[in-house]
């Protein structure tokens, strides 16, 4: 009868995630639920996220409650039918332990770590997860963050095809040193990229500046591009939080660090203590401040947005969308609104400017969808 119960485990999202914090249920003992429904909040060491149901059930039993720090793999519920006995249950329960890593599981680790590739002289961060004959994915991150952005994104869309998240030159463990750091020379060092992996078509995501990137990679290179998904983009309109960007180039201190940071969501409760300070030990690292500064002034120079890319995106001959937050607090939705009439544009509700973190299930269904839509 062990068959009919299912467990519902402590996830592991991103390759850092060794335990994680329950915030709250969402559903409650005896409730039924359908594939995708939202059951409980979890908060890791970037931010809080909203575990999703991987298939319908009912939750039998919640074990562990609200603000109970477990392992990744430790039980969090069970679901079953509700004629399963209470006492089977119990006994599924008393026996769970958390699974030792396989062998196999432990060489996917081990294969799953950053590494670097040279790309037009710039020493460059990537990691690469999935593997598989269908068309890879590149994903490029925003304004002053790195590949761990794609926590939530690149594991999800990592089956049967590799994803690829980059960090962008002066960001994450890439080199901070640049000549020029306008989208054009980006979306250059970008293709070097590609090419230095053997990547010739992909599917591409941009969140922010990323988008910007994007968005020039595409324009230049639309037959290398089988999707273009845009995510709170840069470049499609003048307007952006100065105050923002100015918060995070200066931001020495805690206090400085998290007034940014909150701008960034919707509910300033989903950033994480360990999320301020590892944007604080990445602003310490040689040359950041310097690189942060070129970016800022070459992107956003006098608090507007210097790149227009918009008419470039609306001309694309290829399936593209755009996915943006109806809070934005960092670049208005008005944007994403002025281009719905060019091309698909999904706005999503009580969300800030990290759609891709804060309704990460949504997002990987839209990215998806249109993934599988030009297969």
């Amino acid at each position: 009868m062990t068959s009919e119960i299912t467990a519902i485990t402590m996830p592991k999202w991103g390759l850092t995630m060794t335990e994680g914090k329950v915030v709250g249920w969402l559903k409650q003992a005896g409730q039924s639920f359908a594939e995708g429904e939202e059951l409980l909040e979890i908060e890791t060491t970037k931010i809080t996220n909203v575990m999703e149901a991987p298939a319908g059930g009912t939750l039998r039993r919640i074990v562990a409650p609200a603000g109970a720090t477990l392992p990744v793999g430790a039980l969090l519920a069970v679901v079953s039918a509700e004629e399963v006995a209470d006492s089977e249950i119990d006994t599924f329960v008393a026996g769970f332990a958390v699974p030792e890593p396989s062998a196999e599981a432990a060489v996917g680790a081990e294969t799953a770590r950053p590494r670097e590739l040279e790309a037009a002289g710039l020493r460059l961060r990537y990691l690469a997860l999935g593997e598989g004959d269908s068309v890879p994915v590149l994903l490029l991150h925003g304004f002053g963050a790195d590949l761990n952005t794609w926590m939530f994104t690149q594991p999800a869309l990592a089956d049967g095809r590799q994803v690829i998240a980059l960090d962008l030159p002066g960001h994450g463990g890439s080199a901070k040193q640049l000549d020029h750091a306008d989208a054009e020379s980006l979306a250059a060092i970008v293709e070097h990229a590609l090419n230095t992996l053997g990547i010739e078509r992909l599917h591409l995501v941009g969140h922010s500046m990323g988008g910007g990137i994007a968005i020039s990679f595409a324009s230049r290179k639309p037959e290398r591009v089988a999707t273009l998904t845009l995510i709170s983009s840069a470049a499609l309109g003048p307007e952006i939080n100065a105050a923002f960007i100015d918060g995070f180039v200066r931001a020495a201190r805690r206090r400085e660090a998290i007034e940014a940071l909150h701008l960034l969501v919707h509910d300033p409760a989903l950033v994480s203590r360990s999320m301020v300070e590892d944007v604080l030990r990445y602003k310490r690292l040689d040359g950041v401040p310097e690189a942060l500064a070129a970016f800022a002034e070459e992107w956003f120079p006098g608090g507007r947005q210097r790149i227009g890319l918009s008419g470039a995106v609306a001309d694309l001959k290829l399936p593209a969308q755009i996915i943006w937050g109806r809070e934005d607090r960092i670049i208005p939705v008005a944007h994403a609104e002025a281009l719905a009439s060019r091309l698909p544009v999904h706005i999503l509700e009580q969300t800030g400017h990290l759609p891709h973190m804060e309704k990460a299930g949504e997002v990987n269904r839209l990215i998806k969808r249109l993934i599988e839509n030009q297969a």
